[in-house]
């Protein structure tokens, strides 16, 4: 994961792209910063959000490539029943998805994938603030009763481990405190291939920084049966 991390450290995720998310006709302008699946779903179908940047976004990617059209065909191959809403937006930060909850809970969610953290990580930002920012997300989606599955990124060394500490155990600690999985590397797969000192230039764009659709899919593979789970047991809780 060093490597990969130390390639994420030379450029911010991407130029900030916003879709559109369906919600009331008064937050329409504000909306936009959240991108929705546009997969239909029944009265009993789990309404899955995914919180991210570009990861989530699926930043680069044609349609249907990106993260969230990836993991919603995965969990359907699963049998689940489940929409899996695109709330990734290209270059934000933990601050930026607190501020945005309003936004994106405009309309009712059953459980939520919160993967942010990364650009708090590519700036430099105090690993004290991207807490504060992610414990006040997961205290919003507890006082709201939905279920979170919280994703993380390792840090590198390059920053001193006094930070590399700091920044990692705020995942660990968090998920501890709000009694929620925790899936610690989004970049899993990535991740092992560079820990093995194996090349993963395959599964990354020509940026070296944003997975391709092979590195996409390898990702949903990996982290799909957590996100699976999730749907699971709000299924069963709402049945």
């Amino acid at each position: 994961m060093k490597i990969v991390l130390h390639q994420f450290a030379s450029f911010a995720y991407g130029v900030s792209r916003s879709a559109g998310n369906r919600a009331r006709a008064g937050l329409l302008g504000l909306t936009a910063l959240c991108a929705l699946s546009v997969a239909p779903a029944t009265a009993d179908t789990v309404r899955l959000v995914a919180l991210g940047d570009s990861l989530t976004q699926g930043y680069g990617l044609a349609d249907g490539e990106g993260f969230v059209p990836v993991l919603q065909d995965w969990l359907t191959q699963q049998g689940a029943d489940v929409t899996v809403i695109n709330a990734g937006v290209s270059g934000d930060t933990t601050a930026g998805g607190l501020a945005r909850m309003d936004w994106t809970l405009a309309e009712p969610a059953d459980a939520m994938i919160v993967a942010l953290g990364g650009n708090d990580l590519l700036r430099g930002l105090s690993p004290k603030t991207s807490r504060e920012n992610l414990d006040g997300i997961l205290a919003r989606l507890e006082l709201e009763r939905i279920p979170a599955l919280l994703v993380g990124l390792p840090a590198p060394g390059n920053y001193g481990p006094e930070f590399k500490n700091a920044f990692e155990a705020m995942y660990v600690d968090l998920a501890a405190k709000y009694d929620v999985p925790l899936y610690p590397d989004f970049l899993r797969p990535l991740s092992e291939k560079a820990d093995a000192g194996m090349s993963f230039r395959d599964l990354m764009q020509d940026d070296n920084i944003h997975p391709n659709a092979t590195g996409v899919q390898e990702i949903v593979d990996a982290m799909g049966p957590e996100v699976l789970q999730l749907v699971q047991s709000v299924a069963e809780a709402e049945g």
